[in-house]
């Protein structure tokens, strides 16, 4: 039994809308941030990336940046630019990205689904990203980034979000040429639906915002401490997300580009390659990006490769030894390539495929030795693993379009 509610929302005016929302924290730099919010003093960077209002040499994690990042929020509240919703709602958000929609329903989920693992995970977390995140609610006293969660599709559950979406909308804008839309659900009767709808269900899972999940767990801990008689009512027992059904959501190629070639020439990598893998060289005119589980794409002096599997994962080995990123960590990246661990080499980094075949060309053309696209990791496969109770390897996901920040702030009032 999965539990959601409604919450009374802190949210952008519709005329300030466009204009407050942003994207993650945590896809960009701080400097990149700073370019984004020239002449936008609306902008919720201004809360999730409060060091942009400080000098250039404050720390990320200095206490100023924490209490800005609180300041900020109020002020945006004082002048009118968020207001609160007068009662508790559920909200439809959907993104159309490229002619491809998404809509997922806004609530909040319990953190005791968390910790009982009806919120199913598939990533470790660090300690340092965790910390930031607890600090960041605990002051500003609101959760202001959503976790994005997935969920198994529930046909009624469909039918409503039909039926809302063919209503007047809350929010409609344009950002990062992605449609971003909105609407609110106030009544009774489809707050009752939606709330009985996920308790049929076994399990939500976290498709992305792993450490915004666990700070929030974190800062009900700190929370429940300090009011012992809570109830379980009060609003740090849940958590801002987005719940997805599984059939919308899109999951692209995360690729890696290794700096050398662990000592070997071009043509001894190769050599070692084919131990491992059947591989052709692609034709200039053709796309060489995979378009099956276990096969790869390899970009090296100038020239694409198929790679294809010569001995295929056995039918019974884990989840998460039938990913395509753990084959290629397992087979070549560590003992050929000599990449032991992804998460601390440094002779190894990953490239969202929302950039593209074209990054892994630039990055090879500009220095690095080989580039490896693969086949995306399918919804199904998340699953999969979550439901098992495992790990994937770092960077096996990735998402799209990214949550915007700053649409609806959860208060812990």
């Amino acid at each position: 039994m999965v539990t959601v509610k409604p919450f009374a929302a802190l949210r952008p005016t519709q005329k300030r809308a466009a204009q407050v929302a942003a994207l993650p924290y945590d896809v960009m730099s701080s400097a990149e941030a700073r370019e984004m919010v020239v002449g936008n003093p609306y902008s919720f960077l201004h809360v999730d990336k409060a060091e942009i209002d400080l000098p250039l040499e404050t720390g990320l994690y200095d206490d100023i940046v924490y209490a800005t990042a609180a300041a900020n929020l109020n002020k945006l509240a004082a002048d009118g630019i968020l207001i609160s919703e007068d009662k508790p709602c559920y909200y439809l958000y959907r993104q159309i990205m490229d002619g491809r929609a998404q809509c997922g329903i806004v609530a909040c989920s319990s953190v005791d689904d968390y910790e009982a693992g009806r919120v199913k995970k598939h990533e470790l977390t660090r300690a340092d990203k965790e910390a930031d995140r607890i600090r960041h609610v605990d002051t500003c006293d609101a959760q202001t980034g959503p976790i994005f969660l997935a969920y198994r599709q529930r046909p009624a559950l469909k039918e409503l979000m039909e039926l809302v979406m063919a209503e007047a909308p809350l929010y409609d804008f344009v950002s990062g040429g992605v449609q971003q839309t909105v609407w609110r659900i106030a009544e009774a009767e489809r707050i009752e639906l939606i709330g009985s709808e996920f308790a049929a269900l076994p399990a939500t899972y976290i498709a992305d915002g792993h450490h915004r999940c666990a700070s929030a767990a974190r800062v009900c801990v700190k929370r429940r401490a300090e009011h012992p008689d809570y109830d379980g009512t009060e609003e740090f027992n849940f958590f801002l997300s987005v719940l997805f059904p599984d059939e919308q959501l899109h999951i692209m190629d995360y690729n890696r580009v290794v700096k050398d070639l662990n000592g070997y020439s071009e043509a001894e990598f190769l050599a070692q390659a084919a131990t491992v893998f059947d591989i052709a060289e692609v034709a200039a005119e053709a796309d060489p990006k995979p378009q099956q589980r276990h096969s790869f794409a390899m970009y090296m002096a100038g020239k694409w490769y198929k790679l294809t599997l010569k001995d295929a994962p056995a039918a019974d080995a884990s989840p998460v030894d039938q990913l395509d990123v753990s084959l290629l960590q397992q087979r070549l990246l560590a003992p050929i390539l000599g990449i032991g661990d992804p998460r601390t080499d440094e002779r190894i980094s990953f490239i969202g495929g929302i950039r593209g075949l074209k990054e892994l060309v630039r990055l090879v053309d500009g220095g690095a030795a080989v580039a490896f696209a693969l086949y995306p990791t399918s919804i199904e496969e998340l699953f999969a693993i979550a439901d098992a109770g495992l790990i994937m390897p770092p960077k096996s996901t990735w998402f799209e379009p990214k949550l915007l920040s700053g649409l609806f702030i959860h208060p812990l009032k």
